[in-house]
């Protein structure tokens, strides 16, 4: 059965998407390392997750925070680092090839180590904005 839903054809809107290579992770965390902040994010029309490569600078945190609705997938591209997941836990050390698990509703920090820390998230696509009745709350 075919669809015209612009996110089930391919860019020039004839055919299925086609898997495409989006950037090179390695080779953007190896840039300048003064540069840090959010280096890619996956940006595709139409896409059901969201990603995102960040640099934390050296000495650089995240500061703690839950995440209510959504389970995110860390992979640690270079550097090095702390995960801190939670009150009760002891800071975890991230190194290159690290991949984290945090399920919706945990509490997580991120610290960076003295060579800065990049790492790429990848989680659900979160929902727009909707109008919610006062019965379901914020």
């Amino acid at each position: 059965m075919a669809s015209s839903a612009a996110h089930d054809t391919g860019p020039d809107g004839a055919g299925p998407p086609e898997p495409r290579l989006l950037c090179d992770a390695r080779a953007l965390a190896g840039d300048p390392p003064a540069a840090a902040g959010v280096l890619w994010k996956l940006a595709e029309s139409g896409r059901q997750l969201d990603a995102n490569l960040v640099r934390l600078a050296p000495g650089a945190q995240v500061a703690p925070h839950a995440e209510p609705d959504l389970d995110v997938l860390v992979y640690v591209v270079s550097g090095g680092g702390t995960l801190g997941a939670g009150p009760r836990d002891e800071p975890r050390e991230l190194t290159e090839g690290a991949t984290v698990w945090l399920p919706h509703g945990s509490t997580r920090s991120l610290g960076a180590g003295p060579d800065g820390l990049v790492y790429l998230t990848v989680h659900r696509r979160r929902p727009g904005m909707r109008i919610r009745s006062r019965k379901e709350g914020p």
